[in-house]
């Protein structure tokens, strides 16, 4: 696959507290993904989620997580590559913030290629946040987990299949992209 102008590749949340044992599989095909995406020139954003004390994450959920260095930090084996993409400080599921939806409109961005963390909330959402934009979302699923588990991320493809339609979610082998096997 040959990105187009129009086309990012959205790494959601590829941060050291979102990855656990259930997770951790999915950094070396992010990881493959980026670096195949930026060897063909084409955009990358990186997100990274920051709860801040007065969350509703903290005052709903209770959830203290995500808050300093290491839990926001990008995985070690991003690191290479975040230099060439764009960075997207968020304190929401979704990267279309206010800061995000001005960097794709500046960049023209229509085709939103999503992998990353969590599948059933940060991918999800951003998913959501596209298609509500009439931007296209392609979310390749076999470079999206859950730190929840299987469950979680089955839970988030399946809700995205029925509201984006079956044709916004696909694998990298179908895009023609290499990814590492599982071990």
């Amino acid at each position: 696959m040959r990105p187009a102008p129009t086309d990012v590749l959205v790494a959601i949340d590829m941060q050291n507290g979102f990855v656990s044992a259930e997770s951790e599989h999915v950094v070396p095909v992010v990881v493959s993904l980026v670096e195949q995406w930026q060897a063909a020139g084409g955009a990358v954003v990186m997100t990274r989620y920051l709860n801040h004390p007065n969350s509703p994450y903290v005052e709903f959920m209770g959830w203290f997580k995500m808050q300093a260095s290491p839990e926001i930090d990008i995985v070690a084996e991003l690191q290479p590559y975040v230099a060439g993409s764009h960075v997207l400080d968020k304190t929401v599921y979704t990267a279309f913030t206010p800061d995000g939806v001005e960097l794709f409109d500046r960049r023209g961005w229509k085709n939103v290629y999503i992998v990353g963390l969590d599948t059933e909330s940060c991918v999800a959402q951003t998913a959501v946040g596209a298609f509500e934009r009439h931007l296209r979302p392609v979310v390749i699923t076999d470079g999206c987990a859950s730190h929840a588990g299987q469950q979680a991320h089955d839970a988030g493809v399946f809700v995205m299949r029925r509201n984006l339609g079956s044709a916004q979610l696909t694998t990298s082998a179908e895009l023609g992209l290499q990814v590492p096997l599982a071990s």
